[in-house]
């Protein structure tokens, strides 16, 4: 599979089938928190990056694992792929599983990027900064891509839009985790006007170690700040331990017993998708399960004593 991975258990969507449109790490922000690492190819170019044909024939393959969800996601920004309107009308026509998007939410200022989302049943973009200082330190942006057209573009495809429209916001303590970047991030979303807000923080190695997480206990402060108060993501679901993802955590867990790895190493070992080598290193993590380090600038895990 180069294209599909999962299903995989998902905080937000139960259980996920995901579909990765473009090159790893293809985007146009260059996140500091990001999970995935640095940014490697930054662009607005949007354009056919995988065969159509190709993502929909691996998709039919996996239609009988019954998913809650197929997601729109993967290794970069998902509305980078152009035909994404022909790939939600040929998926609507295989299976009623419900479409979700999740999309870092630059581009939809651009008309024909919005249209292209009209069919989906969720999107789910992210917000990071109130102001241009701060979507300036978090994103790191392509050049063509400023503060306002960005929230224009949230505030636009909410009006345009009749599906259900989350929003993500994401909180970085020292920076944007504070009185003042709270209340701007609050007053954005006044003007979005979503269905429903989730509140998130770092849980994952970063692109930079300067990012860090915020506690449970301040998110649940910086919560009540929005009128009205929006929900804390919970880290997951109980998905996890349905026999299905149980034999996946077995699967790492002795890999990692044998040696550490990297995420990569865990991924090709294994012949996963890395993004659900992520989702499952980070459950593991959560339970206390491993640990992690740094080694010639690579991130590795290991199993903890309670393995």
């Amino acid at each position: 599979m180069n294209h599909i991975f999962g299903p995989v258990p998902s905080r937000r969507l139960g259980r996920s089938l995901g579909i990765d449109l473009v090159p790893f790490k293809t985007c146009s922000y260059d996140c500091i928190y990001c999970q995935l690492g640095r940014t490697t190819c930054k662009t607005v170019e949007r354009k056919e990056y995988v065969p159509l044909d190709d993502v929909l024939e691996e998709l039919q393959s996996k239609l009988v694992s019954r998913p809650d969800y197929i997601t729109l996601s993967g290794s970069g920004e998902p509305t980078l792929y152009s035909r994404m309107d022909e790939l939600i009308d040929r998926i609507k026509k295989m299976t009623e599983t419900p479409i979700a998007v999740l999309t870092n939410g630059s581009l939809l200022w651009q008309a024909e990027v919005r249209r292209q989302l009209m069919n989906a049943d969720l999107v789910v973009p992210s917000l990071d900064g109130g102001d241009e200082a701060m979507f300036e330190a978090v994103n790191r942006a392509h050049k063509d891509i400023s503060f306002e057209k960005m929230l224009e573009g949230l505030i636009t495809f909410r009006r345009e839009f009749r599906g259900q429209y989350w929003l993500e916001v994401f909180l970085l303590a020292g920076q944007s985790a504070t009185l003042e970047e709270v209340k701007k991030l609050a007053a954005c979303v006044k003007q979005i006007k979503p269905d429903h807000v989730q509140l998130n923080t770092v849980a994952r190695p970063p692109a930079e170690t300067y990012a860090r997480g915020v506690s449970f206990d301040d998110m649940v402060k910086w919560a009540k700040m929005f009128d009205p108060p929006v929900e804390v993501v919970a880290d997951f679901s109980n998905t996890f331990e349905q026999a299905e993802f149980s034999s996946g955590r077995e699967d790492i867990l002795e890999m990692l017993r044998r040696r550490p790895c990297s995420i990569a190493d865990i991924a090709d070992g294994l012949g996963m998708h890395r993004n659900e080598v992520i989702k499952f290193v980070d459950h593991l993590s959560i339970d206390g399960l491993l640990e992690q380090y740094e080694l010639g600038g690579k991130t590795y895990y290991k199993t903890s004593k309670e393995a």
